[in-house]
């Protein structure tokens, strides 16, 4: 910023740090990049991802995966916070 004058880009960041829609639109980018983060063979028995208040909720109706997505907490909690940039996930929950 410079003499008064923001750019663009740090306005529109601005403006959506302080948005509601915020978590809504963090959800989406999740959901966006989770075969990406996560591989093919598990978005693809990944039936709903969900972010509330901090909580990644992972739905899968695979019980291999479910175990498998259990043991591995804590490394889709660092991929999903280093995609997004920011510490906005601190725990994952597997239904």
């Amino acid at each position: 910023m410079r003499h008064g004058i923001t750019s663009m880009g740090d306005a529109l960041k601005e403006f959506m740090d302080k948005s509601r829609m915020k978590p809504r639109l963090t959800e989406v980018r999740i959901q966006e990049n989770w075969e990406q983060m996560m591989g093919k063979t598990i978005s693809r028995y990944t039936e709903n991802i969900q972010l509330i208040d901090g909580k990644l909720m992972i739905t899968t109706t695979v019980a291999p995966l479910k175990q498998e997505l259990n043991y591995s907490k804590d490394k889709i909690i660092k991929l999903v916070n280093e995609m997004l940039g920011e510490r906005v996930v601190r725990e994952v929950i597997i239904r």
